[in-house]
């Protein structure tokens, strides 16, 4: 049985401690980009930026893979942002998902990009390619990373203009958002980038930071360990090339026991 099922079909195959939910809205962005929603378990809880492993019965074995959260902490729903894998042990099954399916979690939830993670600061740096946006889809949406800073910029790098719409749409919704956008103001940026179409903000976000074209189209200063704080997540050489740029500039990696000035997550998605 490899399509999703309802939960009545296979209740009795439900692994054993996992959580299994209910997927209640489904939006395709692109041909390899869609966002799902889901049920909360009831005592579900977790910190902005985390990532929990989500899976699917696919025949008669559950796969799991590791999916931030892209829902902050207070929302009664669970968000997902997710690629779409052709032949993906996983993400080929997750992507014809429809409202009513059930979706597997496993109960703990873990991840670096925190804010526990970070040591004070006044301007935080969140810096992701394609379907690494989502654990900051959820920390934008936090009000906590606005009371620990004054300044929050979010980079989006992806290959075409079409990828960008979820980021944009976060926005959005941010803005229109009954609380958030009173406490939000004019604190949060977002710099979108296209790598392979045309567009107002062109290239790799490493060569933007390394040029310093970033910092100029936003109107600040370069980066400063003293102010400035970091989070990375996207795909591994995106991870490698702007850390080797944050230590260049002075910054520290930290991480939940030791926190310092930039935090990476290394879980993948596939």
């Amino acid at each position: 049985m490899n399509a999703p099922t309802k939960t009545e079909d296979f209740a009795v195959k439900i692994p054993d401690g996992v959580y299994a939910e209910t997927v209640l809205d489904v939006q395709h962005y692109t041909d390899r980009l869609f966002r799902f929603r889901m049920t909360r378990p009831a005592g579900f809880r977790f910190r902005s930026g985390e990532f929990a492993m989500i899976g699917l019965m696919v025949g008669e074995k559950p796969i799991y893979r590791a999916y931030s959260i892209a829902s902050p902490a207070w929302d009664e729903e669970l968000e997902f942002f997710s690629i779409k894998v052709p032949d993906g042990p996983l993400t080929s099954h997750l992507q014809k998902i429809k409202p009513g399916d059930t979706v597997l979690m496993r109960k703990k939830p873990t991840g670096t990009l925190v804010l526990d993670a970070l040591t004070p600061g006044k301007r935080l740096y969140m810096f992701s390619t394609g379907t690494g946006i989502a654990p900051f889809a959820s920390l934008i949406r936090d009000p906590e990373t606005y009371e620990k800073f004054e300044e929050v910029i979010l980079t989006h790098t992806c290959r075409e203009v079409s990828e960008l719409k979820y980021g944009q749409d976060l926005i959005d919704e941010i803005k229109n958002h009954e609380f958030l956008s009173e406490l939000v103001g004019d604190k949060l940026k977002l710099y979108s980038t296209v790598t392979r179409e045309d567009y107002p903000f062109k290239g790799r976000i490493t060569d933007l930071i390394e040029n310093g074209k970033m910092f100029s189209d936003l109107g600040v200063p370069p980066l400063d360990p003293a102010v400035d704080r970091g989070m990375i997540c996207g795909s591994a050489a995106m991870l490698k090339d702007t850390k080797e740029l944050l230590e260049k500039a002075g910054l520290t990696e930290g991480a939940n026991n030791k926190p310092s000035e930039f935090v990476i997550e290394r879980a993948f998605v596939g």
